[in-house]
């Protein structure tokens, strides 16, 4: 790494421990999903909030038997629009920390792969529909968003 690149790595807020790169498409998506300072950023920010928000809507509205029986292929086929939305995001994230598994061992880390994990579950394991209401977990996700945990 150049004396550029450190100094510029040093001076960036950092995201705990996970590890920032030096340049590159992956710098560009690290400073897109973890540095809400930019416009990017913000951008990211508040769609990934919004696509929370609407996935919360969608399981509750499932969580009424009226609403399933009128609308179950459609908030079935949104639920699994967030899943791999949330999917991709979770891969992003993965793959743009220099120590990827720090973050997957990390509070949100895991928040994040517990709210995708059981929609993939229920379609192996027909028994695990039971899980399924884990996926409000991707409300916690709104905290980091707002910045609301230290």
């Amino acid at each position: 790494m150049s004396n550029a690149a450190k100094i510029t790595a040093a001076k960036m807020p950092r995201a705990p421990d996970f590890g920032i790169p030096a340049a590159g498409w992956r710098r560009r998506l690290y400073t897109i999903i973890f540095e809400s300072d930019t416009v990017a950023g913000k951008r990211f920010d508040l769609l990934l909030l919004a696509a929370i928000v609407m996935s919360i809507g969608v399981v509750a509205l499932d969580s009424v038997a009226v609403m399933t029986e009128r609308y179950g292929t459609v908030l079935n086929t949104l639920e699994w629009f967030f899943t791999l939305v949330f999917l991709l995001e979770y891969l992003a994230r993965l793959v743009c920390v220099q120590r990827p598994v720090r973050y997957a061992r990390s509070f949100f880390g895991i928040i994040d792969l517990l709210s995708v994990v059981p929609s993939f579950l229920a379609l192996f394991f027909p028994g695990a529909h039971a899980f399924l209401d884990i996926r409000i977990l991707r409300l916690l996700r709104i905290f980091r968003i707002l910045k609301m945990v230290a």
